[in-house]
């Protein structure tokens, strides 16, 4: 399947590291309160590693949602199974500290849900990309609802 010219972007490596450097030199909060830094450590080596993703939902204050679009693969994803204490950066907040869980498959779909519903213009860009590995990997499970198999992540911030 061809990919969508938003898909190329998100897999190019130095496309989706540059928002790192403005988190770490402090400016994080140009990105708005829609993405957020996440520091998490490595599963192998416990180095610190650095992803900004989009904040996906806020259902009550201190709890953060947020998807792994490009699925269950990806590294942070992977990493915050392992070791889910992590940092938490977003707006002029930084380094504030978490607690990743993975909702279950129910909540996650039913989030994407209302994520596509009250977020249009930005489901419209990303539906391509996560359909584009979610519908294989549903088939493959046997299951009929592509969004069960997409992991959705709620951060439990502390105060």
């Amino acid at each position: 399947m061809a990919r969508t010219v938003f898909s190329r972007i998100l897999h190019t490596r130095w496309a989706v590291r540059a928002p790192i450097r403005l988190y770490r030199a402090g400016l994080g909060f140009l990105l708005g309160s829609r993405m957020l830094l996440l520091q998490h450590r490595g599963r192998s080596s416990g180095e610190p590693r650095f992803v900004v993703l989009e904040v996906s939902e806020r259902p009550t204050p201190g709890t953060i949602r947020v998807v792994a679009g490009l699925g269950p693969r990806s590294q942070w994803y992977r990493n915050v199974l392992a070791e889910p204490r992590v940092l938490v950066s977003t707006g002029r907040r930084r380094d504030v500290r978490a607690t990743a869980h993975p909702l279950p498959p129910d909540q996650g779909a039913e989030m994407l849900r209302r994520y596509a519903k009250d977020n249009p213009a930005p489901w419209s860009a990303l539906e391509p990309v996560v359909t584009e590995w979610a519908e294989p990997l549903a088939a493959e499970q046997g299951e009929e609802d592509w969004r069960r198999v997409v992991p959705v992540v709620e951060l439990r911030l502390q105060s």
